[in-house]
């Protein structure tokens, strides 16, 4: 009935998918809990006693895939006609999650679900505050927002759909580097007029990485962007960085924005890694920085 994907690198999965094994249990439904690792060197030993729990298991691929192919991969593995996506470092809100996705599914026939984010109440260490910030401003939407902008507040993970959805429309697997392939796969989903239904039955996402990591990791997704746009993988008109280029980029100001980015590039860190920062200030510093690469 019910097939869970859980993608994982580096990242110990155990306290997850006891969680979920024990709700489904519980319920009394047909299910498997599918981890697939893309070649960590952490926690391979603690993620591999998955294979002793009925219904569960833990593989580890011989090279890295990248996110997409390797849940594209587990999909195929996986012998349920309803798929469930979700990610290594996020827990269910409430003891009732799976049940309350089996309820929509007993009572429609939807063909994707998406069930929120949340991001813990718990203000984090100085050093781990902007990826947190960052996930309560922007990833945690109320229902009413999911519902408004439809399409533009869905991620790839929390999210259920039938497998002939996610077979028909498989994640990119030429994006090989982190970012944006959430935004191609969802994109191809609009395009293809698959409706999305918004419910709330969040996941809570215990992001541990740290100020630099996430600047690190924000700069690898711009260099992605850039690079998906000049393949003609991704319209840039559809996301709202490259938008905002090309909208300076008419009024002959994107060198201006490049000089003040350069100039002003140390201070903008110092204040992002600090006890306060800006969000308005990453928009800035990852604009700057796409600026930057189109030189």
């Amino acid at each position: 009935m019910l097939s869970i994907l859980i993608p994982t690198y580096n990242y110990n999965v155990v306290p997850l998918v006891l969680e979920l094994k024990q709700q489904a249990d519980e319920l009394g439904i047909v299910y498997e809990i599918i981890v697939q690792d893309d070649v960590s060197q952490n926690f391979i030993t603690k993620n591999t006693q998955i294979n002793l729990l009925p219904n569960c298991s833990f593989a580890i691929n011989t090279e890295n895939l990248g996110r997409g192919k390797n849940i594209n991969l587990m999909c195929s593995k996986s012998k349920y006609d309803t798929i469930l996506i979700l990610e290594a470092d996020a827990l269910p809100e409430h003891k009732s999650y799976i049940k309350n996705y089996i309820e929509i599914l007993s009572k429609s026939n939807p063909n994707v679900i998406f069930g929120g984010v949340k991001y813990p109440e718990t203000i984090p260490a100085k050093e781990k505050l902007l990826r947190w910030k960052y996930g309560i401003n922007r990833e945690t939407k109320s229902i009413n927002q999911r519902i408004k902008d439809n399409y533009n507040f869905v991620f790839s993970w929390n999210l259920l759909l039938k497998k002939e959805i996610l077979s028909q429309f498989p994640f990119p697997e030429f994006i090989k580097e982190y970012g944006y392939e959430d935004a191609v796969f969802i994109e191809n989903l609009r395009l293809n007029s698959v409706p999305v239904m918004h419910i709330e039955n969040f996941l809570i996402h215990h992001n541990n990485e740290d100020s630099f990591a996430f600047i690190k990791k924000s700069e690898r997704a711009v260099e992605n962007l850039h690079h998906l746009i000049a393949l003609h993988k991704i319209d840039p008109e559809k996301i709202r960085l490259s938008k905002f280029y090309l909208t300076l980029k008419k009024l002959h100001l994107t060198t201006i924005v490049k000089a003040i980015y350069l100039k002003k590039k140390k201070q903008i860190l110092t204040n992002l890694t600090s006890e306060n920062p800006n969000l308005y200030l990453l928009d800035f510093y990852k604009l700057g920085y796409y600026c930057n690469l189109k030189r």
